[in-house]
């Protein structure tokens, strides 16, 4: 049996080089903790230098947005289910004011409020965001409204015109046509350059995705974003 030797030299070596390539991370970030946690509010403490819709990152990788900064703490609504947070939890500043992905790429996608897709078709592609809190642009920087809307229906284009780029608002009771009235003006546009997003809040799951099988069965789906806060998503979302 051969001899086990051991070379001092050769391992204060090897140690020494594994020592000199060593490169330490590090990372600053603002760490405070929940004071409190209730109908998907948490009361944070120890981030003074938060913003105003700024997103805070919890335990677990729960993201909440800060809407009320007082001089002690900042409330901010969580952004998912509010059970998995407690008192106690760490909570850091990410330093990231809330944006949604924009792009060609979101196109005919279906995406929640926070822009992620629910639609199983994969994370959406693009590098382009955009805050979900801005201020709107001046009356000289925005084009005049000079050309129709054309809704397909020729009771509104003929006697009650809309014009491209105004808003319009579509009342009445329940089950009285006013989604079936949007729906309907979203296939009118194909073909006509015109980007549509349509936005369901509160609405069953169901009644959204007849929606969108009804939007892709007519092709309307290459021009249009589907946004969706049913009414199991907690209430921030909706907001």
């Amino acid at each position: 049996m051969p001899e086990l030797t051991i070379n001092a030299d050769e391992i204060a070596a090897a140690l020494r080089k594994h020592v000199e390539g060593f490169q330490p991370e590090t990372a600053q970030a603002q760490v405070g903790r929940v004071l409190e946690v209730g109908d998907g509010i948490a009361r944070v403490s120890g981030l003074p230098q938060t913003s105003v819709n700024e997103l805070l990152e919890f335990e677990g990788g729960h993201l909440g947005l800060a809407l009320n900064l007082d001089e002690e703490s900042i409330g901010a609504v969580i952004l998912g289910e509010s059970d998995v947070i407690e008192e106690g939890h760490t909570a850091r500043a990410t330093g990231r004011i809330l944006s949604v992905p924009v792009g060609d790429a979101v196109i005919g996608r279906v995406v929640n409020a926070l822009g992620q897709p629910i639609d199983g078709k994969g994370p959406v592609s693009t590098e382009t965001f955009r805050r979900l809190e801005v201020q709107a642009p001046g009356i000289v920087y925005r084009q005049p409204v000079k050309e129709p809307l054309q809704t397909g229906i020729k009771a509104i284009d003929a006697m009650t015109p809309i014009g491209r780029g105004q808003r319009e608002l579509i009342i009445g009771d329940r089950k009285t046509g006013k989604t079936t009235i949007a729906v309907d003006t979203i296939i009118n546009q194909r073909g006509l350059g015109v980007k549509c997003i349509y936005v369901g809040v509160g609405q069953k799951g169901s009644t959204v995705a007849q929606t969108v099988a009804t939007l892709a069965d007519r092709g309307a789906l290459e021009y249009t974003v589907v946004v969706v806060a049913p009414a199991s998503d907690p209430a921030p979302f909706k907001y």
